[in-house]
C-alpha cells in the first residue's frame, strides 16, 4: 500500500473513491437508461393496468365483503339462535327445577305437611299468585285431590321464586286427576265475562299430552295462550313415581318480544326470520314473497319447495350453523346464514340481497376512474419537468459526490485505523475499551466506538452476573427440588394402599407440569366402614398453586376426617378458603365418601371435571353430575350432593383437565372420548394398570409436544364385602 499526497494507493480510502465513482457512473447511466424507456412505456403500462386494477379491485371487494358477511352474518345469527335458545333453556330450567322438588314430594308424601292453596283471586291481578284450577266437573272438596292439593302446595314458594327469577310467563304443575297449581301475575285473566272462573281442559292441553306421551322434556309449537291470547309455547315435563305418571310440570313463554325483535331487523332490504321444525315462517319482517308470514295451513315447507338450493340451505339450518350461501330468494340473489335453535328445532336465518352487499365495489370503481384520469393528465405534464429536472441534478451530484469522496474516505479512515488497533490489543486480561479523542469524530465512527466501549463494558457486566446467575440458579434448582419432593411426600404413594382392605383397591398418579404442581388428590378411611377419596386442580401453576394446593388439601382433609357429608365439606372448605384469599385464587374438588359395607358413594362436585363410573362387567361411560361453584371464588356458597350405587366390580375414574385437555403439536386436544377409548380398551384392568392405560394413550398422542397443565388421576375399584364378620363388625359400629 503506498501513499501519494495524503492518499492511500490500495487502502480504504482509495477504495472508497473508487466505489464512489463507479457508484455515481453506474448509477447515471442505469438511471439515464431506465427514464429514456420507462418515459415511452410507463403511460402505456399505467392504461394497460387500469382494466386490471378495476377487475381487482372487485375481486377484492367481492372477496372482502364476502368474508365481512360471512363472519358479521354467522356471528349475528348464531348469537340470536343462542339468546333465543338460551329463554327456551330458562324454561326447561324452570321446569327441571320444579319437577325435581314435585318427584321427591309425590314419592314421600308423609315426610311434607298440608299446605293451605286457593282458587284464583281478581284482587291479586299484577301480583305473583300461587292459584288451583280445574277441569269442569272436579271437586277440590273431594278427601283425595284436596290432600294432593295440600301436598303440592309445597311447591308454592318454589314456584314463586323460580316465576321471579326467570324469563317464563308462567310455572305449574297438573296432576292427573284434573287439577293443576299455577303461579303467574295475570290472576283476573282465569275469569269469563261474567266474572265466573274458566274450566281448564288440563289433560287434553298439548303441553300435558306432549309430555305424558313422549315421557320426556317436551315443547309445543307455537300457539296462543288460553288465558291472555299472547303468542306462546310451552315446555312441559312428566314426573313418575313407580313408572306411574303423578305429574306434569309445564312453563309458559309469550314470544311477543321475539316477534318485536325480528321485526325490527328489516334493513335495506336485508332481514332477520325465523323457520320451525316443519320449514313454516314463524316471524318475519316480510308481508309478502316466500319468507313472509302465513297461517300454519297456508304455510309452504321452505324444506320442499321448486327451489333446491334453498330447500336444503333451510333442511341445514334446522341442523346445524349452515355458514354464508348465496342463493335465489324470490328471483333475486341473496347472502343466507342459518343457525338452529336446538332446545325447540327451529332455525334463525339472516338474509341480506346480493345487491347491498355489492354496492360498495361500484362505489369504488367509480372512485377509480376518476382517480385514474387526474392522475393521467398530472403525469403527463409532470413528466417533461422531471426530466430537465433530472439532468439538472445529476450534473451537481456528480460534482459534489466526487470531492466530499476525496475528503470523507481519508476522514474516515483515520479513526477507523484506531479503532482496529485497539480493539486488536484487547485481551482476556484486558477486556476494557476506553473512548479516546481520536474516536470523536461526531458520526457512525463515533457511535462505533462508544458501542465498543459500551459492548466491552457490558461483556465484562455480562460476565459478573452469568458467575452470579448460575450459582442462584444451582440454589433455586436445589429448593424446587426439594418443593417437588416435599409436594409428591404429602400426597398419598405407598401402594397397595390398604393391603388390609380387599374390599376395595385403589391407585393414583400425579405428573405436575412445571418442577411443583397445582394437583391434588387424597385418600383415606374416615373410620373403618368409610373411605373418602377426593381429587383438586388449583388455578394456576408453579410455586403459587403448589402452596394454595398444599393449604386446600389440609383444609379438606381436616374436613372430611370429621365425618361430615360431601356437601358439607364442600361449604366448609369454601369458607375456610375465602376467609383469606386475597390473591383470588380457587380450587375445583371432586369429593367421594365411599360405605364400603353397602358399596353406596355419596359425593359432591365443585366445578371439577365430570367423574367416569364402570358398573359390573360394563364399560367406562362419562358421568354428568352436578357441578357446583369453584372453591375459594365465592363465599357462603352451599353445594349439593348425590349418591352413586358401586357393586362389585364397578370402578371410579376421576381425573384433572390436564388429561382431555393435553395438546399434540397440531394443537389438537386429546378430549374425552379418547379418554374414555383409553379406559376401555381393558375395562377389567385393575387401578394401576388403568391408570398407565390412559397415560400410555395421552403419551402417543401429544408424543413431544410441550405440556403446560398437570396430569392427575385416581381411580377406585370396589370388589364388595369379602368376610360376614366384617359385615357384622361395621354393622355393630354403626348401632
Amino acid at each position: 500500500m503506498k501513499k501519494i499526497r495524503n492518499i492511500k494507493i490500495g487502502g480504504i480510502q482509495q477504495k472508497i473513491f473508487i466505489l464512489v465513482i463507479i457508484t455515481i457512473v453506474l448509477v447515471i447511466a442505469s438511471y439515464t437508461t431506465v427514464i429514456m424507456y420507462q418515459s415511452d412505456k410507463l403511460t402505456k403500462l399505467v392504461l394497460d393496468t387500469n382494466e386490471s386494477q378495476k377487475q381487482s379491485i372487485t375481486s377484492i371487494s367481492e372477496t372482502t365483503m364476502h368474508s365481512i358477511l360471512d363472519s358479521n352474518l354467522t356471528h349475528s345469527t348464531q348469537m340470536q339462535a343462542y339468546i333465543d335458545g338460551d329463554i327456551f333453556g330458562d324454561a326447561a330450567r324452570v321446569v327441571n327445577i320444579v319437577a325435581d322438588y314435585t318427584g321427591k314430594l309425590l314419592s314421600d308424601p308423609e315426610d311434607y305437611p298440608q299446605r293451605a292453596v286457593s282458587l284464583p283471586d281478581k284482587a291479586k291481578n299484577g301480583q305473583i299468585s300461587v292459584q288451583v284450577l280445574t277441569e269442569e266437573g272436579v271437586d277440590i272438596s273431594d278427601p283425595v285431590i284436596s290432600s294432593k292439593l295440600g301436598l303440592i302446595g309445597n311447591l308454592s314458594d318454589l314456584m314463586t321464586a323460580v316465576y321471579a327469577d326467570s324469563n317464563v310467563d308462567s310455572c305449574y304443575c297438573a296432576l292427573p286427576d284434573g287439577v293443576m297449581l299455577l303461579v303467574d301475575n295475570h290472576s283476573a285473566t282465569k275469569f269469563d265475562e261474567n266474572g265466573d272462573l274458566i274450566p281448564i281442559p288440563i289433560r287434553q292441553r298439548l303441553w300435558y299430552k306432549g309430555a305424558a306421551n313422549t315421557g320426556k322434556l317436551h315443547f309445543t309449537d307455537v300457539t296462543t295462550d288460553i288465558f291472555t291470547g299472547e303468542i306462546s309455547i310451552m315446555c312441559s315435563l312428566p314426573v313418575y313415581n313407580d313408572g306411574q305418571l303423578v305429574a306434569v310440570i309445564g312453563a309458559d313463554l309469550f314470544l311477543n318480544d321475539i316477534a318485536k325483535t325480528v321485526n325490527s331487523t328489516l334493513h335495506s332490504g336485508s332481514f332477520i326470520c325465523i323457520v320451525n321444525q316443519n320449514g313454516h315462517v314463524l316471524f318475519s319482517p316480510q308481508t309478502e314473497g316466500m319468507f313472509s308470514v302465513l297461517p300454519a295451513d297456508q304455510a309452504q315447507d321452505l324444506r320442499a319447495t321448486d327451489n333446491a338450493q334453498l330447500s336444503g340451505f333451510i333442511s341445514d339450518a334446522l341442523t346445524q350453523n349452515t355458514g354464508l350461501w348465496l342463493i335465489d330468494v324470490d328471483g333475486e340473489p341473496c347472502y343466507v346464514v342459518g343457525s338452529p335453535i336446538q332446545k325447540v328445532g327451529w332455525a334463525v336465518i339472516s338474509i341480506v340481497p346480493k345487491s347491498l352487499a355489492d354496492q360498495p365495489a361500484a362505489a369504488m370503481l367509480d372512485q377509480f376512474n376518476a382517480i385514474q384520469s387526474n392522475a393521467a393528465d398530472t403525469f403527463g405534464s409532470g413528466m417533461s419537468k422531471a426530466v430537465l429536472t433530472i439532468l439538472i441534478l445529476v450534473a451537481a451530484v456528480i460534482i459534489i459526490t466526487i470531492t466530499a469522496a476525496v475528503i470523507l474516505s481519508k476522514r474516515i479512515v483515520k479513526p477507523l485505523e484506531a479503532i482496529t488497533n485497539r480493539v486488536l490489543s484487547l485481551n482476556e486480561d484486558d477486556l476494557r475499551f476506553n473512548m479516546e479523542d481520536a474516536y470523536r469524530t461526531n458520526d457512525e465512527i463515533e457511535a462505533l466506538a462508544e458501542s465498543f466501549s459500551m459492548l466491552s463494558g457490558k461483556t465484562l457486566e455480562y460476565i459478573s452476573k452469568v458467575e452470579h446467575v448460575t450459582a442462584e440458579k444451582e440454589r433455586i434448582g436445589a429448593e424446587l427440588s426439594l418443593a417437588t419432593r416435599i409436594q409428591a411426600d404429602m400426597l398419598p404413594n405407598i401402594y397397595p394402599a390398604f393391603p388390609e382392605r380387599p374390599e376395595f383397591d385403589i391407585y393414583a398418579s400425579m405428573e405436575p407440569a412445571k418442577e411443583v404442581g397445582g394437583d391434588f388428590y387424597n385418600f383415606f378411611l374416615v373410620d373403618d366402614d368409610h373411605l373418602c377419596v377426593f381429587i383438586a386442580d388449583v388455578s394456576g401453576k408453579g410455586v403459587p398453586a403448589a402452596l394454595f394446593m398444599m393449604a386446600s388439601m389440609i383444609i379438606l382433609s381436616n374436613n372430611a376426617q370429621m365425618g361430615k357429608t360431601p356437601a358439607q365439606i364442600m361449604q366448609d372448605t369454601n369458607a375456610a378458603v375465602c376467609a383469606n384469599n386475597r390473591e383470588e385464587m380457587f380450587v375445583t374438588v371432586w369429593l367421594g365418601i365411599l360405605e364400603i359395607s353397602t358399596g353406596k358413594l355419596t359425593a359432591a362436585n365443585a366445578g371439577h371435571e365430570y367423574p367416569v363410573l364402570k358398573n359390573g362387567d360394563g364399560k367406562f361411560v362419562l358421568l354428568k353430575d352436578k357441578h357446583g361453584f369453584v372453591i375459594g371464588g365465592m363465599d357462603k356458597i352451599r353445594y349439593k350432593e348425590y349418591e352413586l350405587q358401586l357393586e362389585p366390580g364397578s370402578k371410579l375414574f376421576v381425573y384433572t383437565d390436564g388429561v382431555p385437555e393435553a395438546t399434540n403439536a397440531e394443537s389438537q386436544l386429546f378430549g374425552t372420548d379418547r379418554m374414555l377409548d383409553a379406559l376401555n380398551s381393558a375395562p377389567d384392568a385393575d387401578p394401576k394398570q388403568t391408570l398407565e392405560n390412559v397415560r400410555k394413550a395421552v403419551d402417543g398422542f401429544v408424543l413431544d409436544a410441550e405440556q403446560f397443565d398437570d396430569i392427575t388421576m385416581v381411580c377406585l375399584e370396589y370388589k364388595g364385602k369379602t368376610d360376614d364378620k366384617i359385615t357384622y363388625d361395621n354393622k355393630r359400629r354403626k348401632e
